[in-house]
């Protein structure tokens, strides 16, 4: 995949991983639409990029999923195409299960992953009808692997690699494309916006989340992975990727040491 006039729909794109990838796209003369609920905040994006002209806006709700399929025509309207979709927006939790209100798992369930179906579904048919597309989803490697302090958001990103591997089976025929990205720890606000378990914001960033990668690193390879059309990839440190291989060859070892890990 060449990313030169391609056009990508990126969710989340205010910030972190989101506002990294959209100015790297633009840096290699992608067309853009950015999308997250803070229209100020992505216009500053749109305004680092290389090529603002070739940046749209487009304000959405992820939480709100039953507005999304509106949000379809018009952003097909920009372009008159849409080549990727990259679900990014999403929430993240620091709370113990049994600190955690209902409330806040059905926030976590609607934001990450009905939201990013909704979206996804809505846009389909487009795909669809072209013969064409991509979906490309930021998950995590607690979508591998339930830790402490994470256990609905862990549910929402197993979910979205169950919903997804369904999908690129059913339209594998259609020339549609998948792409998971579970990224360990990138040093983005996600801890500080992560909810706690009445629902507020934990307002503090974890050690390991200051400590992880930058959100420009994992965007190149995030990146390589799209340009190679890869099914699934870890990106992160050596350790959180040896834990996905871990599970899935000694789950019992890992298990074990899960219950020491300190994810904070």
């Amino acid at each position: 995949m060449k990313f030169k006039d391609q056009v990508f729909w990126i969710t989340g794109a205010s910030s972190g991983i989101g506002k990294s990838l959209t100015i790297e796209l633009a840096n290699l003369g992608a067309k853009l639409i950015i999308s997250s609920r803070n229209e100020s905040a992505l216009i500053e994006v749109k305004n680092q990029c290389k090529f603002p002209e070739k940046v749209a806006i487009l304000t959405l709700d992820l939480e709100v999923y039953e507005s999304l399929a509106s949000k379809v025509a018009k952003a097909i309207s920009f372009f008159g195409r849409i080549d990727v979709l990259v679900n990014n927006g999403g929430i993240s939790q620091r709370s113990l299960v049994k600190d955690t209100s209902i409330q806040v798992d059905k926030r976590l369930m609607d934001v990450n992953y009905l939201g990013t179906v909704a979206l996804t579904k809505a846009l389909l048919p487009h795909f669809i009808e072209n013969k064409s597309g991509h979906f490309v989803v930021t998950t995590s490697i607690v979508g591998k692997i339930g830790t402490p302090l994470r256990s609905t958001y862990a549910a929402t990103k197993h979910a979205l690699h169950g919903f997804f591997d369904s999908l690129r089976a059913e339209h594998f025929k259609d020339n549609i494309h998948v792409t998971l990205i579970c990224p360990g720890f990138v040093t983005t606000n996600v801890s500080k916006n992560a909810l706690t378990g009445d629902g507020s914001p934990q307002n503090t960033m974890d050690t390991a989340t200051a400590n992880g990668i930058h959100p420009d690193e994992f965007t190149k390879q995030m990146l390589k992975a799209i340009r190679n059309k890869r099914e699934e990839v870890y990106i992160g440190g050596v350790k959180e990727k040896l834990g996905v291989y871990t599970k899935r060859f000694f789950p019992k070892l890992l298990s074990k040491m899960i219950r020491k890990l300190s994810v904070t």
